[in-house]
């Protein structure tokens, strides 16, 4: 427990104590703990263990959780990197969250080669945003070039295909749930057993 957090526990305790409406004193009493320990440890100068604390929060009628200030997590995304058909794809969001946020970087296509497109579908919606180059974007029928700064959301049950147009490689933010992650992967998985199998 870092020290910030302990340098709290003994004036929250003091606080309760006083919502109690109980004296030194008294808690003393209760706890088997002397009042002069139990002062010390409300000023900060008595360094908090688990055989003061635990029967101090039984007198008081207080969960550990209310003495103990929580501790946020660490808040930075732990990165995987890897390539799926080409495309890196890099994770910005933990496995846990509820939307799933990536940075894919596509690879540049020959002069003139406009590749066929990988077509794919699955349930949810995906929300695109071109950080460099130019991306392909094929949704249904319909063919879309984004440029840097631009940004796309489509319903993701229409056949869709992504891909980079001009000189250089194209890296995108793509957003989308988890379900719709969970079917992609699948679908790649498939058609790899399916090749693997032929």
């Amino acid at each position: 427990m870092p020290d910030e957090s302990l340098a709290l526990i003994g004036p929250r305790l003091k606080t309760w104590r006083e919502k109690r409406s109980m004296t030194l004193a008294e808690l003393s009493e209760t706890t088997g703990i002397s009042s002069s320990t139990l002062s010390r440890l409300e000023a900060g100068k008595r360094a908090p263990n688990l055989e003061l604390v635990v029967p101090i929060a039984r007198a008081l009628r207080i969960g550990l959780d209310e003495i103990v200030p929580p501790t946020a997590p660490d808040p930075r995304v732990r990165r995987t990197t890897r390539r799926i058909d080409g495309v890196r794809v890099e994770s910005l969001s933990p496995e846990s969250s509820p939307v799933q946020t990536y940075k894919l970087t596509l690879p540049a296509q020959p002069p003139g080669v406009t590749p066929a497109p990988d077509l794919k579908v699955h349930v949810g919606h995906e929300w695109l945003y071109v950080l460099t180059g130019r991306l392909r974007l094929i949704l249904g029928e319909q063919e879309v070039i984004l440029g840097p700064g631009e940004a796309a959301e489509f319903d993701t049950r229409l056949p869709h295909a992504l891909s980079a147009t001009g000189a250089g490689p194209t890296e995108i933010l793509s957003i989308f749930s988890k379900e719709g992650k969970r079917i992609h992967l699948r679908a790649r998985s498939q058609a790899r057993e399916e090749q693997d199998g032929a």
